[in-house]
């Protein structure tokens, strides 16, 4: 059986207000975390000269 929705009790990842974007501490790992691979992978490729000018 499913349990009804109730989006005033489930928490938002992130939200904006008066100008200013609140995310949940998990987001922000999340988001973190992924920006950490891509700077890895990142500096991977420029070790091995797939991204140099």
């Amino acid at each position: 059986m499913q349990e009804p929705k109730d989006d005033k009790n489930r928490k938002k990842a992130f939200f904006n207000s008066k100008g200013v974007t609140y995310f949940t501490k998990r987001t922000e790992r999340t988001l973190f975390f992924i920006m950490t691979l891509i700077m890895l992978f990142w500096g991977i490729l420029t070790k091995f000269g797939f991204l140099t000018g």
